[in-house]
Formats: C-alpha cells, sequence, structure tokens
C-alpha cells in the first residue's frame, strides 16, 4: 500500500471488446489491464512514467446485457485535399461527414453494474524519485481530479473512482462464492506499438494476450513481455 496504487472503480455499465467479434460488439467478461491502466493515466499521466497493472479484484457478480446503438460506418479522412492534416494547416477548410447517410444500429453485448479494485504500481524511466509522481497521483485522486473523464471501455461509460489508502477501507466483495473461481480465457494484455525512431510514427501494432484466471475473486496479471 504504501508504494503502490490501490483504485476502487465503479460504473453503471462496461464495455471490453474482444478483438475476435467483428461484426458486434461483445464484451470480456472483466476490466482488461489494458483498460485499467487507461483509468490510472487519465487521472495522472506523465511521460517520464508508467502504471503497471499488478491485481484486479472483481467486486460484483459478472452479468450481462445486450443494447443497440447508433454508430457510423466509416470516420473523417485524415489524409488528403480534405481531410484533417490538410485542415490543420488551412483554416478556411471543414471535414465533414454526412452522419446520416453513415449511420447504422449495431448490437452490443455489455457488462452492468460493474466494481474492481485495480492495484498497481508506478514505473519511472529517468532518475526521479518514484514518490513524487506516487504523491500527486493520490493527491489528485483524493479531489477527483483527471486530464479527461475516466470510462469503461467507451466514453458513454464513465468511471467512479475512489483511492484506498488503507487497507481497512477497501469495500466489500459481493462476488458469488461460485463464481469466485473462473478460469477467464485469453484476455488483452496490453498493445506493444512500434514506432520509427526518426518519424514518431506506429509501423505496426503487436496485440499480447495472456490467460486470465480468477481466484477468490482476483485475477494476478503477469509482467508485461515488452516495454510500454
Amino acid at each position: 500500500m504504501k508504494y503502490g496504487i490501490t483504485l476502487h472503480v465503479s460504473g453503471d455499465y462496461a464495455l471490453f471488446s474482444r478483438p475476435e467479434m467483428k461484426v458486434e460488439r461483445v464484451s470480456y467478461d472483466v476490466i482488461t489491464p489494458s483498460a485499467a491502466r487507461g483509468i490510472l493515466e487519465a487521472i495522472y499521466w506523465k511521460p517520464q512514467i508508467r502504471h503497471m497493472i499488478d491485481e484486479i479484484h472483481v467486486l460484483k457478480p459478472i452479468r450481462f446485457t445486450n443494447i443497440r446503438r447508433n454508430e457510423v460506418s466509416s470516420k473523417v479522412s485524415v489524409k488528403g485535399k480534405s481531410g484533417v492534416s490538410a485542415a490543420m494547416k488551412d483554416n478556411s477548410l471543414r471535414p465533414h461527414m454526412d452522419v446520416t447517410a453513415q449511420r447504422q444500429q449495431r448490437a452490443s453485448l455489455i457488462l452492468k453494474d460493474v466494481s474492481y479494485i485495480i492495484k498497481s504500481h508506478i514505473q519511472v524511466l529517468d532518475d526521479q524519485p518514484i514518490g513524487k509522481h506516487l504523491d500527486m497521483f493520490k493527491r489528485r485522486a483524493r479531489k477527483g481530479q483527471h486530464f479527461h473523464q475516466p470510462y469503461f471501455g467507451c466514453r458513454e461509460f464513465p468511471v467512479r473512482y475512489t483511492l484506498i489508502e488503507d487497507e481497512k477501507d477497501l469495500p466489500l466483495s459481493e462476488l458469488p462464492a461460485s463464481d469466485s473461481n473462473k478460469d477467464l480465457g485469453f484476455m488483452l494484455h496490453d498493445i506493444e506499438f512500434d514506432q520509427d525512431r526518426q518519424t514518431k510514427k506506429v509501423k505496426h501494432t503487436t496485440p499480447h494476450f495472456f490467460r486470465a484466471q480468477m481466484n477468490e475473486g482476483i485475477i494476478q496479471v503477469p509482467k508485461l513481455p515488452f516495454s510500454i
């Protein structure tokens, strides 16, 4: 507890999309480590640090529900004479898209009434003291400050979070004993980005997976096989 971070996160809905489902969105049973890292980075992030997820505690029964949402089948072009890149250089250009023509309904299988404990630690990439960054994260988390609203997979599903500074303040688990020990199968761990050293552009991405085992409601997250 002294050198790490313990954060209680909860929300009404969540969608941690499985990459193998191409047409309809289907959520993993629990939050993924990369999604947990995204929540921490929304609260406090600096280029000199990395948030490393150690454990995920599942506090509520895993329940799904179906919804349908209006989405668009394409996005505004980045390249080209009328793309976003050109508009950044020429203020007279106004990239746009006819949403009515591109709208389509997609079904999603999402989680409802979720609650987790995220345990993590900060990895420092330079010679700065780790305590400085840890204190800044805790101060922001206590005040409910964040760079942008943390969310569970989609921006429509905001996260409520509370910093846990004492083990006695940990919320009680409502996970049934029958569901507390479960093999969740292969889960996305994180994505490795291969950048060109000169242009800093991403050449390609490599997803990494791990076998998620929930024991007594706790998922032990293995060390990443690459540097982020």
